[in-house]
This record gives structure tokens, sequence and C-alpha cells, in this order.
């Protein structure tokens, strides 16, 4: 683990090398009507963020720290995933196919030992799921890589916030004494620490759908072995705390979508961060703002730790509450600036 901590800013250096390759050959993201870009722009910068985190796994390998089977399911499931990624940058695959991607990823994670077979709940306590354990299990790698895909559509966005989120992720792994969720959340947070220079605004390069999926699916996985180093702590919840902005969006989005009739599964401008920016916002505010969002999730983590388990749902009402706020606060200003979720054709 010591040679992997000095390895952090050589993984972000790797990263950055590899976007400006990327820059420099670009796969192009060509915008249309429901895109916030205005011209073309390279992306797939991802690339960058999977290549560290294969680098500091594998030196953590040649350090003689293999550990178990579940780290290197889980890794090649999650270069699996951002390769399918590389593949919808370049073609733009429909929902279907994609969606049977992410679950093959899922179900090689699930094969190496990634499996909820207990959830502890409050007043409860440990709960077996049986039957029940696969599905939550692929539902929340499917949820979750999802998620964290639909907010990567603005500048700096996402990778400032995934930074912070992986920083806290590592220190609650210390706290769980989880190694492996200390190192792979620190291999991920130098991946992307040497791609977002080159992503804030405005942005150079996107992350494209090889680093937001690859992502997303790593940090779901991540939440899986948390809950299996301390079940009786209700662990399973801290990567959604961590990760409540990102959930409550895609979330509510999804809902107001299929609510309003709408087929939400095709590409849009209508998550809450796409209406702040249409609204006024400017971009580099709304992702201060969901770094922020981030660190304040993560400290909220942090204090989940600490609870006894019947006071445990605090953190996460606390997180749905400013969530709650910051729905409001989105809807007030497409009211002053006269805009509905809708786009018009």
């Amino acid at each position: 683990m010591t040679a992997l901590l000095l390895s952090l800013p050589l993984l972000a250096l790797l990263s950055a090398a590899v976007v400006r390759g990327m820059i420099a050959r670009p796969l192009l993201d060509r915008p249309d009507g429901r895109k916030a870009h205005a011209r073309p722009t390279p992306t797939a910068g991802g690339v960058g963020v999977a290549a560290a985190v294969a680098a500091g796994m594998a030196l953590l390998w040649a350090a003689g720290d293999p550990g178990p089977a579940q780290h290197a399911a889980l890794l090649g499931a999650a270069l699996a995933m951002a390769a399918l990624g590389l593949l919808d940058d370049k073609l733009d695959l429909p929902p279907l196919p994609r969606l049977f991607g992410q679950a093959a990823a899922a179900a090689v994670a699930m094969a190496g030992g990634l499996v909820l077979e207990t959830i502890a709940l409050p007043f409860l306590g440990p709960v077996p799921l049986g039957a029940l354990g696969p599905v939550i299990t692929l539902l929340w790698f499917l949820v979750c890589t999802n998620a964290v895909n639909f907010l990567d559509g603005a500048d700096g966005l996402t990778g400032g916030s995934l930074i912070v989120s992986c920083l806290m992720l590592a220190l609650v792994g210390l706290a769980l004494g989880a190694p492996f969720v200390v190192a792979l959340s620190l291999c991920l947070a130098a991946g992307l620490a040497g791609f977002l220079p080159f992503n804030w605004p405005p942005a150079r390069i996107f992350l494209g759908d090889v680093g937001s999926q690859g992502a997303g699916f790593l940090l779901a996985g991540l939440g899986v072995a948390a809950a299996l180093a301390a079940e009786a702590r209700m662990s399973f919840a801290i990567v959604p705390l961590l990760l409540a902005a990102q959930l409550f969006d895609a979330c509510f989005t999804v809902a107001r979508r299929a609510l309003a009739g709408e087929r939400f599964w095709q590409p849009h401008r209508s998550h809450l961060f796409q209406m702040a920016i249409r609204s006024g916002w400017p971009v580099v505010r709304v992702a201060r703002l969901h770094i922020g969002f981030a660190a304040w999730h993560g400290l909220l983590a942090l204090w989940f730790l600490t609870l006894p388990p019947e006071a445990k749902p605090l953190p996460l009402l606390v997180a749905l509450m400013g969530q709650l706020f910051w729905l409001w606060v989105v809807l007030r200003a497409m009211r002053r600036a006269s805009l509905g979720f809708s786009i018009p054709p």
C-alpha cells in the first residue's frame, strides 16, 4: 500500500498524458440540440482514468498484495465496462445493448464474490437477502453506473465531484478496515485528478461513456465491497450516501419523464444540473456546487460510521433534505427564466 500511495502523483501524470493523447488524436463528440456544447469536442478522456486505475492495481499486485479474488473480478469487470463505454462513445449504442453489456460486466464482478448476502437495517440488525441478494446487487450496479453516466453533462462536474467522493470513500475504507476499497478509491481519484484540468470549464475534452460508466461501475462495486467488509454497520448505504446528488438527480429525472409519458431512456437536457445551466447559472458555478455536494455527503458518510444502528438513517435524511432544497432552487430559477423541463424542437 505504501508503494501505491507514493505512486499516486505518477498515476495522475499517466492519466494526464493519455488524455493529452486523446486530445491530439480525438474522438469527437459533435453537438446537437440535446447537448450543451456548441462545437465538436474531443471525448473519451476516461481512457486516461482507466489507464491510471489499471496501472495502480498492477503496481499493488506487483508489490505482492494480490488480495482476494474479488479484487481482480471487480477490476476486470470495471475495465470491461470502460471498454463498452469506449465502444458507446464511438458508435452511440442503443439503450438495450448498453444495458445488457452493463449487466454482463456486473455478472463478472458478482461471480467473483461481490454479492450482497445480508443487509443491516435499523432496529432489525442483519437481514438475510437469500435469492434477492444477486438481484439487488445487479440492480445496484445498473443504477449506480447509469446515475454517474447521466450526470456527466457539464464541464468539470463529474470529474470534480467524483475526486472528492473517492477521497472520502478512501477514508471510509480506512475506518472499515477495507484496504481494497482504499486502494481502488485512491487509484480512481488519481486518474480523475489527471483528467480534470483538461475538463475544467471550458472543457478541452469530455470524460465520455468510457469514463463515466467505468467510474460509476467501479464505485458500485466498491459499495458492495464496503458492505461485505462491515455488514453489521449498515455500510452498504455509504456509497449511495456519497453519490446522493447523482442518484437523486437521476431518480427524480427518470420518474418525472416517465410520469410525463416521455421516453426516459432517450438523450435529453432536463436533468436538474442542466436546467440550472439553462436557467442562467454559469457552468463553473454548477460544477463547484456539485463538488461541494460531494464534500458534504462525504462528511455525512463519516458521521454515519460513528452512529449507533438506530440513528444511521439520520445522515441519509440530511442528504435527502439537501437535495430537495436543491430541487426547489432549480425550480425557482426555472420560473424566473420562464423555462419548462421540455426542450422546444
